[in-house]
């Protein structure tokens, strides 16, 4: 056994002399960032069907997500991809991952504050300081918005309520 020193990647960025005007960027983004929240409440009628794309929020590509939190009423039937599209204005909103956060996630029976950022297997536990371009899988960071989404992968039979409730730090 060994007696180590280990830092984080904002400590060892802010304590590399090689480097300071990256270990500003590091050190805010996954350090002392801004926390941004934002919600999103849609109504969910009783046969809205497999592949219907609700729309709670927008998040922009270099923010790194701190958690992505879903509640819902009972939609008895219903399940849904929690993931990223194109704005409307962009690619026509295409999807870019329908299930980055959250996979067929069930909307059936009532759900309280369950989050689902790391549900889908895509961002895990060593991945928790990227931003969302670098999850993308992206070389640089694209300056976009992305809108979170949830995709039905179930259809509803029963009329309810979903949110989605994000955490974000801007780094600015």
């Amino acid at each position: 056994m060994a007696v180590v020193n280990k830092g984080s990647a904002a400590i060892t960025a802010r304590d590399s002399a090689a480097a300071p005007g990256v270990s500003q960027l590091a050190s805010t983004k996954v350090a002392t960032g801004r926390v941004k929240e934002s919600i999103g409440v849609i109504a969910v009628a009783n046969g809205d069907s497999i592949a219907s794309v609700l729309r709670f929020f927008t998040i922009n590509s270099g923010w790194r997500v701190s958690s992505v939190v879903l509640a819902c009423t009972a939609i008895t039937g219903g399940a849904a991809d929690i993931g990223l599209y194109d704005l409307p204005t962009r690619n026509a909103g295409a999807v870019v991952d329908a299930d980055f956060f959250g996979s067929a996630v069930d909307l059936a029976a009532a759900q309280e504050i369950t989050n689902v950022l790391r549900e889908s297997g895509l961002i895990t536990v060593e991945k928790l300081e990227w931003p969302v371009w670098r999850l993308l899988g992206l070389a640089t960071d694209p300056g976009v918005q992305y809108d979170v989404c949830a995709t039905l992968t179930a259809g509803a039979t029963a009329a309810g309520f979903v949110a989605l409730k994000g955490h974000f730090v801007d780094g600015n």
